[in-house]
């Protein structure tokens, strides 16, 4: 993962890219208090259920996805946004090429 320079302007659509068959991530910035990351996932692919000790916020910025918390799917596409909560197993599985910018913040 690298970091995104400060100071320059860009989009989160083009600064990754589809990778077929697999998932791609970009760190975006990163400190003691959380970090933000992009992440590409070619269709079908995702994340195997798992937990976070912080509450953690997806948006959407391209294709869509299923996204399961605490066993309840939420299907989300371009533009719409959800937050994880902490200790609480969450996956997801891309339904078509997704892109997501992930936000965590720790207490």
């Amino acid at each position: 993962m690298s970091l995104f320079e400060h100071s320059v302007v860009f989009r989160f659509d083009n600064e990754v890219d589809y990778s077929s068959g697999g998932v791609v991530s970009k760190q975006v910035m990163k400190n003691e208090k959380g970090n933000v990351s992009l992440f590409a996932f070619d269709k079908g692919e995702g994340l195997s259920e798992h937990t976070a000790p912080f509450d953690a916020l997806i948006q959407v910025i391209e294709g869509e996805a299923v996204i399961i918390i605490g066993g309840n799917p939420h299907t989300v596409t371009a533009g719409e946004s959800i937050i994880m909560p902490a200790n609480i197993p969450h996956g997801l599985k891309a339904t078509q090429s997704f892109k997501m910018i992930l936000t965590m913040i720790r207490a």
